[in-house]
């Protein structure tokens, strides 16, 4: 990479501000509570027209994640039917934002449903949705009737969204952690991904607290946990994609890991 583009995940009051602090260029966020079912709010100041304009003017690139209890794969039709209007919602709201995309984790479906069904309501989930910016889905890193942890598994979620009208507004989010604890080899991990997906949009770049296929979702900062740093380096170099880093630490954390990343890269 001849420049390599970094922020954080940041608290949503003032993510300018947030990402300034860590001498970083992106600022990723929530939109509210991201264990609740409420829709989102922009806590920022000048409002959605005020964050637009201000991170547009000092070159802040932002990124919207979406709330994890939101599941559009799943059977259960009261869980279902309300991702996909809070989806939808959250879209809204990044787009008014100015953001570059909106992440999401894939979802999953009951241990007896057959992962088809799942893969079927992601492609019909695309394709009612107005997708105003792009749609980012991100591999997790545990469940076994997950959507995306495995990657024969992403390989089949892929083959149905592609069937859906706007499937080339849907890209994908690597995160370092979640495939390492998720049981897939980061060496190759690039690699494999744009074989399937053909396209790497935004990596988040995490240290993994727990072992390789742990399938435990808990980030450290690098060099203190289970992914040799020669790997982590490997990915950011190879996807060639924004970086976020979902690390512990508050400011100084990731502004040491952002540092730590940019002097490898």
């Amino acid at each position: 990479m001849s420049t390599l583009t970094i922020g954080a995940h940041v608290d949503q009051e003032d993510p300018i501000a947030e990402a300034k602090a860590r001498q970083a260029d992106l600022a990723q966020f929530f939109l509210g509570d991201p264990q609740d079912w409420k829709g989102p709010k922009i806590r920022y100041a000048g409002g959605a027209d005020g964050l637009r304009a201000d991170a547009e003017a000092t070159g802040v690139g932002l990124y919207v994640h979406a709330p994890y209890p939101m599941n559009v794969a799943t059977t259960n039709n009261r869980i279902r039917i309300p991702s996909r209007k809070l989806l939808q919602q959250h879209m809204d709201a990044a787009a008014g934002i100015g953001a570059r995309g909106l992440i999401v984790h894939g979802g999953h479906v009951l241990k007896a449903d057959d992962p088809a069904t799942g893969f079927e309501n992601w492609r019909k989930c695309v394709e009612r949705l107005d997708i105003k910016i792009p749609l980012l889905i991100e591999n997790t890193a545990g469940g076994d009737n997950a959507m995306a942890r495995r990657f024969d598994r992403l390989a089949q979620l892929w083959d149905a969204i592609g069937a859906a009208e706007g499937a080339d507004q849907v890209g994908f989010c690597l995160d370092t952690c979640h495939a390492h604890a998720g049981g897939e080899e980061l060496g190759t991990v690039v690699e494999r991904v744009r074989a399937i997906t053909g396209r790497i949009d935004l990596v988040h770049a995490n240290d993994s607290r727990d072992g390789f296929d742990s399938g435990a979702d808990r980030h450290t900062n690098f060099g203190s946990g289970h992914i040799a740093p020669d790997d982590l380096v490997a990915v950011v170099r190879d996807a060639a994609a924004p970086v976020i880093c979902e690390t512990p630490g508050g400011v100084q954390g990731q502004a040491d890991d952002i540092a730590w990343l940019r002097d490898r890269v």
